[in-house]
């Protein structure tokens, strides 16, 4: 859903507007993009010529400009400014979607994760239990961490940060590892408060 996924638009099915406002989602009404401040309008019109198709979130967001503005902000910075590689951010965004039982960002992220992992099983394995997903064990401590700040986040130790020092994360990954799990606890729940759909063309993406 950001804007790195240039890779997104060649594996996009068809092309055209968002889904159907009734399929955006299921508890607010999906605005008119036509009716939206032209910031707005100008970012929706980038992601859709970028992947052939308008996530919904980029709508269902848009029901309040000024959230819109904030979360795609920080989301930017989480994929844009970081210590990542694209491909663990999308793996973190994955296995804590799949702890929240958020479906959207579970098939939208997913297809991101096989896209940038150029492994089209590996979104199902990490959303379902990441511990027996066919990555290596610097990922798995990794979304060790990351699950472990979503289901108790009380229970964070210096020992984990440690653990990660040891897998050879920085610090400053070790923040960016948080902050992409803390986000996305944001965004699942955003999700599945308003019953954000997926589009239709994220489940065939990096088949």
């Amino acid at each position: 859903m950001g804007r790195q996924a240039t890779k997104f638009q060649a594996g996009a099915g068809r092309t055209g507007g968002m889904a159907d406002s009734d399929t955006v989602m299921a508890r607010f009404d999906t605005p008119d993009i036509d009716d939206l401040p032209e910031d707005l309008q100008e970012r929706i019109a980038e992601e859709t010529d970028r992947a052939g198709f308008t996530p919904n979130i980029f709508p269902a967001m848009a029901y309040r400009p000024s959230h819109f503005r904030a979360f795609f902000a920080y989301h930017d910075a989480l994929v844009e400014e970081t210590a990542l590689e694209r491909e663990e951010v999308e793996m973190i965004i994955v296995a804590v979607s799949g702890v929240n039982d958020c479906l959207y960002c579970i098939v939208a992220h997913g297809a991101l994760l096989r896209i940038y992992a150029d492994a089209p099983k590996l979104a199902e394995q990490v959303a379902a239990n990441h511990r027996t997903a066919e990555i290596n064990e610097t990922h798995k401590a990794m979304l060790d961490f990351a699950v472990k700040l979503t289901e108790s986040p009380a229970r964070i130790e210096d020992e984990d940060l440690e653990r990660l020092e040891e897998h050879g994360y920085s610090r400053r990954a070790i923040w960016d590892i948080g902050s992409v799990a803390a986000f996305f606890n944001l965004s699942n729940r955003l999700a599945q408060l308003a019953d954000i759909r997926p589009n239709d063309e994220f489940y065939n993406l990096g088949r």
